[in-house]
């Protein structure tokens, strides 16, 4: 979701920042955008400084299995400038600002300390066609080559499809879902029988 925004902003002429914690991902962005963007690792200090001065600011932080870091703060987000708009792609895992609230299609956004916050859980579904034929496309490869090879033959073929299966009859086989919720862990094959 982050990438496709800061491609549309760029495509328009946007002044983007990315701030990322992977070096070689923030590389592979820098490389990717011949310059066009300022590429920056993300610490407190970067995301507060940039913050600061964004009209827009794209919250799309994931940690698998757990609830989001909260990257702004109540006071953060008062040092903002009024009109300035907060996108929180996570909200869904709880959020990735302090102030942040889940909203809905019907009525997207709220106001804290004149920063517009737009919290829509379940983005995708604001364009239901587009989005489902896009979720279709990408996960038929997935369940094709499962019917043809079988559930365990498959997710061992394949590293994305094994670190997707969160639970398998009855158990935990993601370790960082398993961790979040305080179950045990159980490997994906061993779960698979």
């Amino acid at each position: 979701m982050g990438d496709n925004a800061a491609a549309m902003a760029v495509g328009m002429g946007a002044n983007v920042a990315i701030l990322d914690r992977s070096l070689p991902r923030l590389r592979r962005l820098d490389s990717e955008y011949e310059g066009r963007v300022n590429c920056v690792y993300s610490t407190e200090s970067a995301i507060e400084e940039l913050a600061v001065e964004a009209d827009l600011v794209i919250g799309a932080v994931l940690v698998p299995g757990a609830e989001a870091p909260k990257l702004l703060s109540v006071d953060n987000i008062k040092s903002m400038k009024s009109g300035s708009v907060v996108v929180d792609v996570a909200i869904d895992q709880g959020g990735c600002f302090e102030t942040s609230r889940p909203t809905t299609h019907e009525d997207p956004t709220f106001r804290v300390d004149d920063v517009i916050h737009y919290c829509v859980a379940n983005m995708p579904g604001g364009v239901p066609r587009t989005s489902t034929i896009a979720l279709n496309n990408a996960t038929l490869p997935y369940g094709l080559d499962i019917a043809n090879k079988g559930a365990r033959q498959a997710i061992a073929d394949d590293r994305d499809l094994m670190n997707g299966l969160n639970v398998c009859n009855g158990q935990v086989t993601h370790p960082e879902v398993a961790r979040a919720l305080s179950f045990e862990y159980v490997k994906p094959l061993t779960a698979i029988t």
